[in-house]
């Protein structure tokens, strides 16, 4: 005979969930600069927490390292109120952003959440923030150009739809100015626009003034100013990329940009310091090294009949030294680097593209052969009058000492008109490439012009 009790505690079984499992959390032991201990909590890495703090509310952070029983976090926003042996309660399913149409024409921060006071994000998908990996042997190789209204770039370091690029410069230089202008003329179906560690300022003059309402219109812009957390920085690299690559799944043609890889880099410097990892070349851990190509190569191609992921990663160069580590393994990893000079942007000589410093990789299989013979003779005759510039300015040239030197003295007042572009103007590939013909006609053609 059943008891009373009995009864009622088999009754309410019933209403239980039948997956019913205890909640876990932890308690925060140790707090060094950014750099929080939690111990008592399971967690592995890349889970994000919610720490319950006083006064300001509750901290999210994300765990980034463990050693022996004690876990390693990372604040993902300020992280005023807490206190020794403050809860932490690990969140399910946070390592979803959200994806989708939607997001055109709209602001987010490095965990999607909207910075435009547009009203709430209500996108169609969920995700996990990393994506897929695709086999290198199953991506469609680049053989198609991409126009990205820039004639410097459109004749003589032509993109190839799928390509990885890096804008190499100082600060000043004009690197924000030139990818508006690629955001406003691109013929790309989607633009996605990461700003990682920037200043808050330059963030709203950027969208704007630089991008406007017509290239907001078909872009997302993912933004992390340099105030917040190396981790939410981070976070906001991987977002720009994973809204990238959703896009291209659906066969869209996107071109992406980021300001800055560099930052990025510092990001990732500032979490490996702090849980311990050892500075290797110029102050950088290795895992930063190991973080560049992680980023870049899920963009690209997608698989034969997809879409494509054309990137530009503005790299900083501390006083324009090339020589830079981050510099130098952005260039070993990417496709293709345009170098902007410092000395043409003093000089009033806008986009500063420094041709010669320059170069596409894919060029040679995105063009037709009359193309790139004619940028190949373009940067040899603008080379030409560069190395005898100083004889130039100075008197000490004697015409018709050299007729490849006389010839680029004849035309280097076209070069440069050509080089230069009006931050309002666009400039279609072909008549980029047409322009480029006219620029430099063929020495014969001259020879005999000056005959008559």
């Amino acid at each position: 005979m059943t008891s009373p009790l009995a009864e009622r505690l088999q009754h309410l079984e019933n209403h239980l969930p039948p997956t019913l499992e205890p909640e876990l959390s932890g308690r925060l032991t140790r707090m060094v600069g950014l750099t929080l201990e939690c111990v008592g909590c399971p967690m592995v890495v890349g889970d994000r927490c919610l720490i319950q703090g006083q006064g300001l509310g509750n901290v999210e952070a994300e765990v980034v390292g463990f050693e022996d029983e004690r876990v390693y976090l990372m604040p993902l926003t300020a992280i005023e109120g807490l206190r020794p042996g403050a809860r932490v309660v690990p969140l399910a399913a946070a390592s979803r952003v959200p994806v989708g149409p939607e997001l055109l024409g709209r602001v987010v921060n490095g965990t999607g959440e909207p910075l435009d006071n547009l009203g709430p994000l209500r996108a169609e998908a969920q995700v996990p923030l990393a994506g897929n990996i695709i086999n290198p042997l199953h991506r469609a190789p680049v053989r198609q150009s991409m126009d990205v209204g820039i004639r410097a770039i459109n004749s003589l370091l032509t993109v190839g739809q799928g390509q990885r690029l890096g804008l190499f410069a100082g600060s000043g230089v004009g690197k924000s100015m030139l990818l508006g202008m690629m955001t406003r003329f691109t013929d790309a179906d989607i633009t996605v626009v990461g700003l990682i560690g920037e200043r808050g300022r330059e963030v709203k003059e950027f969208i704007e003034d630089i991008l406007g309402d017509e290239g907001l219109a078909r872009s997302v812009v993912v933004a992390s100013p340099a105030d917040d957390s190396p981790l939410m920085r981070l976070r906001a690299a991987m977002l720009t990329t994973r809204i990238a690559e959703y896009f291209r799944d659906q066969g869209k043609r996107v071109l992406l940009l980021m300001d800055s890889l560099t930052r990025y880099a510092q990001a990732q410097r500032e979490i490996a310091l702090a849980v311990g990892e050892p500075p290797a070349t110029k102050g950088y851990p290795p895992s930063v090294f190991a973080k560049l190509p992680q980023l870049v190569e899920r963009t690209g191609n997608a698989k034969p009949g997809g879409g494509s992921i054309t990137a530009f990663y503005t790299v900083l160069t501390e006083g324009d030294d090339q020589q830079d580590p981050i510099a130098d393994a952005a260039r070993a990893i990417l496709d293709g680097h345009i170098v902007l000079s410092r000395r043409l942007a003093e000089e009033g000589h806008y986009p500063a593209i420094d041709v010669e410093a320059s170069v596409s990789r894919v060029m040679p299989q995105v063009t037709e052969p009359a193309h790139f013979a004619q940028a190949q003779r373009f940067k040899q005759v603008y080379a030409r009058y560069q190395q005898a510039r100083d004889l130039i300015s100075v008197g000490a040239y004697v015409k018709g000492s050299d007729s490849e030197t006389d010839f680029a003295i004849e035309h280097i007042n076209d070069m440069r008109a050509f080089l230069r572009q009006d931050l309002d103007k666009s400039a279609p590939f072909k008549e980029s490439v047409d322009k480029l013909h006219a620029a430099v006609p063929e020495r014969r053609q001259a020879r005999r012009g000056a005959s008559e």
